[in-house]
Formats: structure tokens, sequence, C-alpha cells
């Protein structure tokens, strides 16, 4: 027996009643919760670390607190958004773990890479932002009119600009992770996606043009540039799983 029909044995021995069922996953949620406070814990420890981290991709800039309080509440956001960002991995897999006994093997060897791949796409996304869409926005702005105001930001509204691209960049990585459930559950097949890349193109388009913070169009175009290509990464993963299963 290998590990995998062992895991499915442990499994299928799982049948509780409902309330057994919302015991654990209150239990499951604690457990998130608990981490969650950790990582804020942790997160609050190195603050001012994170917040030099993010300053230094624009080291020519000066920031300023403009208002009573500004650097403490724009602290909070940020250990918040850093927790939950660090906590997502250790909550999909509570989850995961929590819907397994209900799902067929089939479901599960679907949901379970699934998880996985989205998990990774995630990671991936802030990565592209971070080195690619951040840098090309704010050398943007800090070129534009260079030559008249000196660049003297708001420290608040330039960690909102930061976490808003970071995560919203996340979330449009999330394209395979759609483009092979759908295809999965034989709702769009390979042959239709290839068929509506004009439309795909529009959509990477408005998706850029939403995503993004800035009305700088060098970012807007990096994104939708990069929602495009994801879309065909998507069909060339689902392709290969077909053949895989064939």
């Amino acid at each position: 027996m290998n590990s995998f029909d062992k895991l499915e044995s442990d499994i299928n021995k799982k049948k509780m009643p409902l309330v057994d069922h919302l015991s654990e996953l209150r239990s499951r949620l604690l457990a998130s919760g608990v981490i969650l406070i950790l990582n804020g814990i942790i997160s609050s420890i190195y603050i001012k670390q994170i917040i030099r981290f993010f300053q230094n991709l624009v080291p020519q800039v000066r920031f300023l607190q403009l208002a009573p309080g500004e650097y403490f509440f724009s602290s909070l956001k940020i250990i918040l958004y850093v927790s939950l960002v660090a906590t997502i991995p250790f909550l999909v897999y509570q989850i995961i773990l929590f819907i397994l006994p209900g799902l067929t093997k089939k479901e599960r060897n679907i949901i379970v890479p699934l998880a996985i791949m989205s998990i990774l796409l995630f990671g991936a996304g802030i990565l592209f932002s971070y080195y690619a869409l951040i840098p090309a926005a704010l050398n943007f702005f800090l070129n534009y009119g260079s030559d008249i105001v000196e660049p003297i930001w708001s420290l608040d509204q330039y960690l909102d600009f930061i976490v808003i691209l970071l995560i919203s960049t996340g979330l449009a990585f999330q394209v395979p992770t759609v483009q092979v459930l759908l295809g999965l559950l034989n709702i769009v097949n390979v042959n239709q996606m290839i068929s509506y890349w004009r439309y795909i193109l529009l959509f990477s388009t408005v998706i850029g043009a939403i995503l993004t913070p800035s009305v700088d169009p060098i970012t807007q175009i990096l994104l939708s540039l990069a929602v495009f290509s994801l879309y065909f990464f998507g069909v060339l993963i689902l392709h290969t799983i077909n053949k895989i299963t064939i």
C-alpha cells in the first residue's frame, strides 16, 4: 500500500456526524487564527525592516508623516497585510485537510494540485509585482516632472500603493488556476480557450487598468501582458494534463 492509498484509507475511516465536522472546522480555523497572531507578532517585531524594505525601492525619495499617527497606523496596516499573506498557505492547507474526507479520489487529484498551484502563482505574482511592476511605476512617477518638483511622498499613501499592487497582481496571477479548473470540469476545453484569445486580450487590458492603483501606462501594459501570457500558460498546462490523462 503506497502513501496515497494509506491516506485515502485513513480519510475514508473519518466519517463523522455534523457536530464533529463543525468542531473540526472550528479547531482548524482556531489553528489558523493562532498562526495569524504569531505572524502578526513576528511582523510587528520586524516592522521597521519591512517598511525600509519597501522604501528601498525608491532611495531617492523623502518620506514624510503628514498627520499625527500616520506612521503608527501605516505600520498596523502593513503588519496586518504581511500577516494575512504569510498565513494564507497554512489556511489553505487546513481547508484542504477539512474537505478531503468528503471528496472522491478524482476530486482529490484535482483540488490538491490546484491549491498548490494557486499558492505558487500568488507568490509568483507578488515577486513579479515587486521586481517588475512596482519599479516601472515608481520610475515613471519619479521621472515625470522631476525637473519641476522634488519627490517628497506621504509614507501612508506610498505603502498603500505598494500593498495594493502586490496583492492585486497576486490575484491576477490566478488566471491559470481558474482555467485548469474550468477545463477539468469540462466547462471549457483547450480549443475553445485558444479561440477566445481576442476576448482575453481585451479582458487582460481591462484587468490591467482596474487592478493597477496608478494611471501610468507602463504598469498597466506590463500587467496586461502578464495576464495575457498567463492565459496561454494555463492553456498549456491544461493541454498537458489532458495528454497525461488520456
